[in-house]
């Protein structure tokens, strides 16, 4: 039978590639070229823009809503190695008494001791320990998350969400992350029965990033 005008002979061997797989071969192979360079501008250190970014929690509240939170003062850095992310990391310290539920009897207690107990334990702080890279802009960091100087490990799922150079010539870079964990992991074990079954916050909780970061070098 004949393939692109020409025609193909059962003793011969196989045919080179035709055209069109050659050409997609070659713009993949360009488009992995040109991710790796992006991806390699990335290295260096990185500090977190509180302006621009938000860290969270989601929790359910009596079994059938959600109820959101973040923390308004915090401070953190990345290093990021575009070529071997496994040797990026992060560390990031949250002034817990920011707390923010826009309610301010639930941000009280909250604060109290039956939950972070904030006269005595002000901050929390994330240190990570492992990086991977799962596809092409997602990676999986885990470390050590530290609140009432208990310490447990955490696995955040994070999407790189790009570069940029801002408006005022700033270098930054995004990503959003999240993370699945139980709060009694860290003695965080208040909780009240409900009168039609259950309890009032739920044992898992949603921890919620948006991540700017400013490149410092």
């Amino acid at each position: 039978m004949k393939l692109f005008g020409y025609r193909k002979r059962k003793s011969q061997k196989s045919e080179p590639a035709e055209p069109a797989a050659r050409e997609s071969a070659a713009v993949r192979a360009g488009l992995h070229r040109e991710e790796n360079l992006a991806l390699s501008k990335l290295s260096g250190n990185w500090v977190l823009d509180p302006a621009h970014s938000s860290v969270g929690f989601a929790a359910r509240h009596a079994m059938i809503t959600r109820v959101r939170g973040i923390f308004t003062e915090f401070e953190g850095h990345l290093f990021l190695d575009g070529e071997r992310p496994e040797a990026s990391g992060a560390q990031v310290t949250i002034d817990v008494n920011s707390v923010d539920t826009r309610v301010e009897q639930r941000d009280n207690h909250l604060r109290s001791p039956d939950f972070f107990d904030v006269a005595r334990f002000p901050k929390m702080t994330f240190r990570s320990t492992r990086m991977e890279r799962l596809e092409e802009d997602v990676y999986r960091m885990a470390g050590d998350l530290t609140i009432r100087d208990r310490t447990s490990p955490v696995v955040i799922d994070l999407l790189y969400s790009g570069s940029v150079i801002d408006a005022f010539g700033v270098e930054r870079v995004g990503f959003d992350g999240s993370a699945i964990v139980s709060r009694s992991d860290w003695d965080l074990t208040w909780n009240a029965n409900l009168e039609t079954g259950g309890v009032l916050v739920s044992e898992k909780i949603k921890l919620e990033f948006d991540i700017s970061a400013i490149r410092v070098s």
